[in-house]
């Protein structure tokens, strides 16, 4: 099959070829008493590979194949649609594809029920008896109307994601192996930075890489190369900012630094790369990038953990400086969402604070009272971690005023400078949550 060339998503891989088996093997099911299921919905993320799936499952199942995307002024793509489905129906078997169909109007989800809509239904529903399969690839299924995604029209709907672990893994090393590049130890760096894009981000960010490369006149691109490609296409950071002022880069790289040291300690080498170079979309131009581990949303500790991450780039500020940091914004926002979402969704601390009944002034009150105890808790915690770590506090913001980039590699040298090891419950943690149901 086609798209079992394609790198990752074996689950992906395997609903599709099952889907297959049923389409091209009809007498077989036949005999079971199966019915062939009426449609196909892929669902996820832009730059996923939702159409390279759709086609290449097309292409494996022998049919003759109509495309129908949105490329035509409203009032004439409602006609195209029919066309479409009509030319499908009188050249059975054939396979609909309706590629981006979140695309077809542009209504919202307030206003769903729109022509385009209606007509597509109707198409589906006209031609169920004739052999007509019909595929679909979206974005944002939100702004469907139930009625269109049900059971009868879409019977199967596969959700595809921003590929993490395994997946991330082959999918960047596939693209970096098109390349002359870098030794192992690099290549397991830069696949934990690429880690949470999107294949064609990924795509993206390594050919520019290589395209810095070649502009540098080398035989092979290197870390900083992509370093660089990374955060000039996430960050529009550009390669040197000459123009900042010293004393306040030192105060960006401490809190930097903050947020570095605290994750290290409490989750450790799970920091892959900092910058304090300009950017477009931090609040003081830092950027400290790690790794969410994949049971984070099933364990309160890691949450926690994250809580005092973010928290550490003003604890570090505030610690050296003993001057409020302005430059903390977004992270607070952060860290108050997380906490928020303890004392009222979880009831992690007691169930006075849970809105089952709805809000009121009195219950608003009491969930915001408690947020700010356990935040004000949080913070006095990161800020220990920093004063019992000053020396690798201090090591960290001078490589990064000297750098302005470090990763994952210059982070373990100032670790080991400084006579850092691996925290004392590090393995056990790891360990128990290996071990969960």
């Amino acid at each position: 099959m086609s798209f079992e060339k394609i790198i990752g998503y074996e689950n992906v891989k395997e609903e599709l070829s099952r889907l297959l088996d049923v389409l091209k093997n009809r007498e077989k099911y036949a005999k079971l008493g199966v019915k062939q299921p009426q449609g196909l919905l892929i669902y996820g993320e832009q730059g996923i590979g939702k159409t390279l799936f759709a086609t290449n499952f097309i292409n494996d199942s022998n049919r003759k194949c109509f495309v129908c995307r949105k490329d035509k002024a409203d009032g004439d793509f409602v006609n195209h649609i029919k066309s479409i489905f009509d030319k499908a129906s009188n050249e059975t078997p054939s396979i609909v594809l309706l590629d981006d169909i979140d695309k077809f109007s542009n209504e919202d989800e307030q206003y769903v029920n729109t022509e385009e809509y209606i007509t597509v239904q109707s198409c589906i529903d006209q031609v169920k008896d004739k052999d007509v399969y019909v595929v679909a690839t979206a974005n944002n299924i939100d702004v469907l109307p139930k009625s269109l995604k049900r059971d009868g029209r879409f019977d199967n709907r596969i959700q595809m994601s921003i590929p993490i672990g395994e997946n991330a893994n082959k999918i960047i090393r596939h693209f970096l192996s098109n390349l002359s590049l870098m030794d192992e130890e690099t290549i397991a760096d830069v696949t934990k930075i690429l880690e949470g894009k999107s294949t064609a981000e990924i795509e993206s960010i390594i050919n520019e890489a290589g395209i810095r490369a070649g502009y540098h006149n080398k035989t092979k691109i290197e870390t900083d190369d992509v370093i660089k490609a990374y955060l000039r296409k996430e960050y529009e950071t550009p390669d040197f900012s000459d123009n900042m002022n010293e004393y306040y880069l030192k105060r960006v790289a401490y809190h930097e630094a903050g947020h570095v040291v605290v994750e290290e300690e409490l989750n450790f080498g799970t920091v892959n790369l900092v910058s304090i170079l300009d950017n477009k979309f931090s609040d003081k131009c830092g950027i400290t990038n790690f790794e969410t581990d994949e049971y984070y949303f099933y364990d309160k500790t890691f949450m926690e953990n994250r809580v005092m991450t973010l928290l550490g780039g003003k604890a570090a500020t505030e610690l050296v400086y003993g001057a409020t940091d302005v430059g903390c914004n977004n992270d607070l926002h952060r860290a108050f969402d997380i906490v928020t979402r303890f004392v009222d969704n979880y009831c992690s601390f007691d169930f006075s604070s849970f809105g089952h009944a709805g809000s009121s002034n009195e219950l608003r009150e009491r969930i915001d009272d408690r947020v700010a105890q356990e935040m004000q808790k949080y913070y006095l915690e990161a800020k220990n971690i920093l004063t019992n770590n000053r020396e690798y506090l201090d090591g960290i913001a001078d490589i990064l005023l000297k750098k302005k980039i470090i990763t994952q590699k210059d982070i373990r040298d100032v670790a080991n400078r400084c006579k850092k090891s691996l925290p004392k419950d590090y393995y056990v943690k790891k360990e128990r949550v290996n071990n969960e149901d």
